[in-house]
């Protein structure tokens, strides 16, 4: 999934929209489905083959019937690509513990996606160049043909779907006891959004399943904070048209509370695959190196890695992040003491307001270490097994329609939870599927970077030749003389560079900047010591 989250609604016709057309084009991100996997989408559409096992295929007939589970999604307004319902429920306790003394009772059903993508054909091959959907301002480009991703193998409301059905028990305090993993046919009830949800949540409307949702929410945050977890709550970032006139504003809009409560119940989920994949000594998990947010000033040199989208290790290191993370705060006005720890800050910042939205962007630079981790008769050393934002062992399980790993998480999880081996096929695609996996990931940055970099222009088009105040926050190694600068207002990052023989860039230190370059699609934003 993207980590910063923008989204253009201007008309089609829009200066932007054309240029992000044109980015594409440049960019040679697929507009279609080659025939063979289009046709393998369509047949697999009209009839799933569902693995039973032992290269089995069953069919939708004879897998259990879950249909009595209410399953509801929870989405974007819009969105059909549903790849997560869930079911919330209280269980009893012992007599005299009152009403859920037992805890709780989460079913989460997740999209089948292997019982439509059959291993070695064309639409798997296809799956695995693309690897993961390619998020846009203004569209997503799909792993998986729409016939299926918003379609066949989508949890839509009232469409009975293969579904690999999660059953995860709780206590009172949120922790899990127990977890189990089935295939089932499943049937969502309803499709919400996030806006509708906390709607009901907070004028106390909502029935029992969805109020549960608030009740571990809070629980499941309050257990994140007590291990030493972050979880970022990233605004999306809105590029506004002021009055078709292209002439364009940013506008960062917070996530709604019901929106962290709803991914940690996928958190929950992901922890549960990694613990699972594990005790079977089979699996692949997400990892992240923890940082070391040292407290001491940063260093006065620090390499960019805005302009490497294939940058994505732990050069020049981890402490260099922290530290220009840092002087982003300063920046942006974000007080950060020093005596104050990554994850405190995180949790103390408004999403809603501008200069804390723009500083929780730039904080998605701290997961640029993340890796897959795969293993097969020998798990790794506990120490290898942690993601450094979830302070536990997690697993990719929970987006099988947008991200490839997924797929094979669910099937790995459907082995360990029956105590059987994996399926021959999955085995088999592990070794590659951590280098693809990274591959996929670092294009899906570059275009990132693409798309920031040609809305950080279009904002900014009309004002060349306008002076700015900012601060260095990157200082190119080889040329202290070049390096990037976070404006104060509008909260843009762009290039800056002194005359060759000028002085050197300072780290950290306030500038003011001209901006001599801003054309979006083809230069992005430039600026100059005024």
């Amino acid at each position: 999934m993207p980590r910063r989250h923008m989204h253009v609604t201007d008309a089609a016709d829009a200066p932007l929209r054309a240029a992000l057309r044109e980015l594409r084009g440049q960019l040679e991100i697929p507009d279609h489905f080659p025939p063979t996997a289009q046709a393998e989408a369509e047949s697999a559409a009209r009839a799933p083959r569902i693995p039973a096992g032992d290269g089995a295929v069953a069919t939708e007939h004879t897998l259990e019937d879950a249909t009595d589970l209410p399953l509801f999604t929870i989405d974007p307004p819009g969105s059909r690509d549903l790849d997560q319902a869930l079911f919330l429920s209280r269980r009893s306790g012992p007599p005299g513990s009152g009403t859920g003394g037992g805890g709780f009772r989460v079913h989460y059903a997740i999209a089948d996606v292997a019982s439509f993508v059959t291993p070695g054909g064309a639409l798997d091959a296809e799956a695995h160049h693309r690897v993961t959907t390619l998020y846009f301002p203004d569209e997503r480009v799909p792993l998986h043909p729409p016939v299926l991703s918003e379609g066949a193998a989508s949890l839509l409301p009232d469409q009975d779907r293969p579904a690999v059905l999660w059953q995860l028990d709780l206590d009172p305090h949120g922790e899990l006891t127990d977890v189990s993993v089935r295939r089932a046919l499943v049937r969502s009830r309803a499709r919400l959004d996030y806006a509708g949800v906390q709607r009901v949540l907070d004028d106390k409307t909502a029935e029992e399943p969805l109020a549960l949702l608030r009740d571990i929410g809070l629980l499941r945050e309050g257990l994140e904070i007590a291990r030493g977890g972050i979880s970022l709550s990233v605004p999306e970032q809105h590029i506004i048209e002021l009055e078709h006139t292209g002439h364009y504003t940013l506008e960062y809009r917070a996530p709604l509370p019901a929106y962290g409560w709803n991914a940690q119940i996928s958190l929950l989920t992901g922890m549960a695959a990694a613990e699972l994949m594990l005790a079977s000594g089979t699996g692949i998990l997400r990892t992240l190196p923890s940082p070391k947010l040292s407290t001491s000033p940063p260093s006065s040199r620090l390499r960019s890695n805005r302009g490497d989208p294939h940058d994505q290790g732990e050069s020049p290191s981890r402490i260099g992040s922290v530290a220009r993370l840092r002087i982003t705060a300063r920046a942006l006005g974000v007080d950060w003491p020093h005596h104050t720890s990554y994850a405190a800050l995180i949790r103390s910042l408004d999403p809603s307001r501008a200069t804390h939205a723009a500083f929780l962007q730039e904080c998605t630079a701290l997961l640029r270490g993340a890796c897959y981790t795969v293993f097969d008769g020998t798990p790794p050393q506990p120490s290898e097994t942690v993601h450094a934002a979830v302070a536990a062992p997690y697993a990719h399980a929970t987006a099988p329609l947008r991200r490839l790993v997924d797929r094979y998480t669910s099937e790995l999880c459907l082995a360990a939870s029956a105590g059987e081996e994996p399926a021959d096929w999955v085995r088999a695609a592990l070794p590659a599927l951590s280098r693809e996996m990274e591959l996929g990931a670092q294009r899906a940055h570059h275009i990132e970077r693409a798309c920031v970099d040609l809305v950080e222009a279009a904002v900014l088009r009309d004002r060349v030749g306008e002076v700015f105040e900012g601060l260095i926050v990157d200082i190119q190694e080889q040329d202290p003389t070049q390096g990037t600068i976070h404006l104060y207002d509008p909260a843009v990052i762009g290039h800056v560079e002194t005359t060759p023989d000028g002085p050197p860039l300072s780290l950290g230190h306030p500038l003011r900047v001209r901006l001599t370059a801003a054309n979006p699609g083809h230069e992005p934003v430039h600026f100059t010591p005024a």
